[in-house]
C-alpha cells in the first residue's frame, strides 16, 4: 500500500486532505508555511523554498510548505489556477529549473489535488541539512511570516549553523503525522521481530511501542506518528513510498565487457536496507563472473570474488554514505574485469587508514542496528576481513578512491603478478603490511611472496616491490639498524 498524495484533479485523496488539514491548523504567523493564491513568479518561489528549508531546519520541523489556493489571512480554501507540475520557465519545467538554481539540491516535491472541487497545489520542502539552502547563491529565512535575506539576520544565521550540528539523518522525519495503521502498512514490522529474535506482540500498540523504543517512529498524538528516516531506510516495504529516500536505494548495473558503453542489466531495489540486504547480496553474487576449475576430475564453477568481501564492501557503502548528498545512492557496477562499489559522500578518515582504524560513521544508529542483526561486522573489522579474503583469493589489491562527492572501492578480477602495474604491486604491498600489523605480525619478503603466489627463487621481484613501497613512503623497516634484507621486517608508515 502506497501513500496516495499526487492525485488527479477529479479524485480526492485522504492523504492529501490530511496534509492540508494539518497546514490549516497551524498558527497564522508561521515560519515554515507560506499560503498563496495564484502567485507564479519562479524567482519568488525559489526564494521561498530557500527560506522555508532554512526555517524548517532552524525550528526542527520535518518540512516546509508553499501552498497555493489558500487565502493567507482567513485560511479559506479558494483554489488556484497555478499548477507547479505543469508550469514552465521558458521551455524548462519549473521543478528542473528550481533544482538548477538551488544549492545544495535539496529534496522537494510538488503535490496537487482537489478539495471540495477546488484545485490546490503545494510544494513540500525538506529542511536544510549541514548547509544553508541558497537560491541563486543567496540564502533566505522566514522572520515571522516574512521572507528575508539571511545575511541581514546574522543572529538567525548563527543559530542555523548551530542547528546543523544537532541534526542527523537518522532522527529526521521521512513521513509525518500519519495514523498507526498507515505506519504498519508502510514498515515491515514482522521482519523486524524475526531479525531481532523477538516474539511478535499480541497487540498493535505493542508493535508501535517497540518501534518507538528503536526510534523508528515518534508519537505525536494518541494515534498519530512520524516515521523517522531510520525506520524508513531500514524497514520500508517500498522506499518509493518515502519520497526523500527514493534515490537512496542500492542500484546494481551490469555492463558488457570492461567499459560502460553497453549495459546488460540494471536493477534498483525497493526494500529498506535491513529487509532487502540479503536479497541484494544474492542478486549481486548471481551476476558475478565465474571461473571453471577441475577438482577431483570434476568441473566446478568458482566465483572470481570472495562473497565475504562483496558483503562487507556493500554494507560499508550503505552505512557510511552521506545522506545529505541528494539525488544519488549506493551503486554497485559489475564489469568483466572489476566491481566498482560507490557511495555518496567523502570518507571521514583517510583511505590509507581504512584497514587499521575503527571506521567513523555519520550514521551511528544505522550502523549499530545493522551490526546488531549481523548484516555487517563489528566496528573496525570489516575492511580487515576484505583484505584477508582478497589475499586468500590472490586478487589484485582493492583500490579506494575519493571523488568530489563520492567514495569508491574497486575490486579487481584475478591478475598474474607479471601483469600487475607498478602501482597495483605497491598498493598490495602496503595493504599486506597493514593486514599483518593488525594480525599482530610483520611483513617480510617471504609473507609478501606468499601473498603474490611467487616462488622463493624469485624473491628479488618482491624485494623490488618493497623498495618501491618504501620510496613511496607507504612502508618502512621495523628495525632500520638491521642491514640484512633477507630477514628484514616491515610495517606501515603510520607506526
Amino acid at each position: 500500500m502506497g501513500i496516495q498524495i499526487t492525485i488527479d484533479g477529479d479524485k480526492e485523496s485522504q492523504e492529501f486532505r490530511r496534509k492540508l488539514d494539518y497546514l490549516l491548523k497551524l498558527p497564522k504567523e508561521n515560519e515554515v508555511v507560506e499560503f498563496k493564491k495564484n502567485n507564479k513568479d519562479p524567482d519568488e518561489i525559489g526564494e521561498y523554498i530557500s527560506a522555508l528549508s532554512n526555517s524548517a531546519a532552524l525550528h526542527n520541523e520535518p518540512f516546509g510548505y508553499i501552498c497555493w489556493g489558500i487565502e493567507d489571512e482567513s485560511y479559506n480554501i479558494v483554489g488556484t489556477s497555478f499548477n507547479a507540475k505543469e508550469f514552465k520557465v521558458g521551455n524548462e519545467e519549473l521543478e528542473n529549473w528550481l533544482l538548477q538554481k538551488l544549492n545544495p539540491r535539496i529534496d522537494f516535491r510538488i503535490l496537487v489535488g482537489e478539495i471540495d472541487g477546488k484545485f490546490i497545489c503545494m510544494i513540500e520542502i525538506s529542511p536544510a541539512n549541514q548547509y544553508i539552502t541558497r537560491f541563486k547563491n543567496i540564502g533566505f529565512i522566514r522572520v515571522g511570516s516574512l521572507k528575508k535575506k539571511l545575511k541581514d539576520y546574522p543572529a538567525k544565521e548563527q543559530l542555523l549553523w548551530k542547528s546543523f550540528s544537532k541534526i542527523n539523518f537518522e532522527s529526521g522525519i521521512s513521513v509525518s503525522n500519519i495514523d498507526s495503521k498507515l505506519v504498519l502498512s508502510l514498515l515491515n514490522y514482522s521482519d523486524y521481530f524475526d531479525m531481532t529474535n523477538q516474539s511478535l506482540p499480541d497487540s498493535l500498540q505493542g508493535i508501535l511501542s517497540r518501534f518507538e523504543s528503536e526510534k523508528f517512529i515518534n508519537k505525536i498524538s494518541p494515534n498519530n506518528y512520524n516515521i523517522t528516516n531510520l525506520g524508513a531506510i531500514l524497514f520500508a516495504k517500498n522506499l518509493n513510498n518515502f519520497p526523500n529516500l527514493t534515490r537512496k536505494v542500492p542500484r546494481v548495473i551490469v555492463y558488457e565487457g570492461d567499459s560502460k558503453i553497453k549495459t546488460r542489466m540494471e536493477q534498483t531495489g525497493v526494500f529498506g536496507y535491513a529487509i532487502g540486504f540479503e536479497g541484494l547480496i544474492s542478486f549481486i553474487n548471481s551476476q558475478l563472473p565465474q571461473n571453471e576449475v577441475i577438482e577431483d576430475a570434476l568441473r566446478k564453477r568458482v566465483k572470481l570474488y570472495p562473497e565475504i568481501a562483496i558483503r562487507e564492501l556493500v554494507a560499508n557503502a550503505i552505512i557510511h554514505q552521506d545522506f545529505s548528498v541528494t539525488g544519488t545512492g549506493p551503486t554497485i557496477e559489475i564489469f568483466a574485469d572489476r566491481i566498482e562499489i560507490t557511495n555518496p559522500g567523502k570518507p571521514l578518515i583517510d583511505t590509507l587508514r581504512f584497514i587499521d582504524e575503527p571506521p567513523q560513521s555519520r550514521n551511528e544508529a544505522l550502523a549499530s542496528f545493522l551490526r546488531r542483526v549481523n548484516i555487517c561486522e563489528e566496528r573496525g573489522s570489516g575492511i580487515d576481513k576484505v583484505i584477508f579474503e582478497v589475499e586468500l583469493f590472490q586478487l589484485p589489491a582493492p583500490e579506494f578512491r575519493v571523488t568530489s562527492n563520492h567514495t569508491q572501492v574497486i575490486l579487481y578480477a584475478p591478475k598474474k603478478f607479471r601483469n600487475m602495474s607498478k602501482e597495483e604491486r605497491i598498493r598490495a604491498c602496503y595493504q599486506h603490511a597493514c593486514l599483518m600489523y593488525v594480525s599482530r605480525k610483520e611483513m617480510s619478503n617471504a609473507t609478501l611472496r606468499e601473498r603474490f603466489g611467487i616462488s622463493d627463487e624469485n624473491y628479488p621481484q618482491v624485494s623490488k616491490v618493497i623498495s618501491d613501497a618504501i620510496s613511496k613512503g607507504l612502508v618502512k623497516s621495523n628495525d632500520p639498524s638491521n642491514r640484512s634484507r633477507k630477514h628484514a621486517k616491515y610495517v606501515p608508515f603510520w607506526l
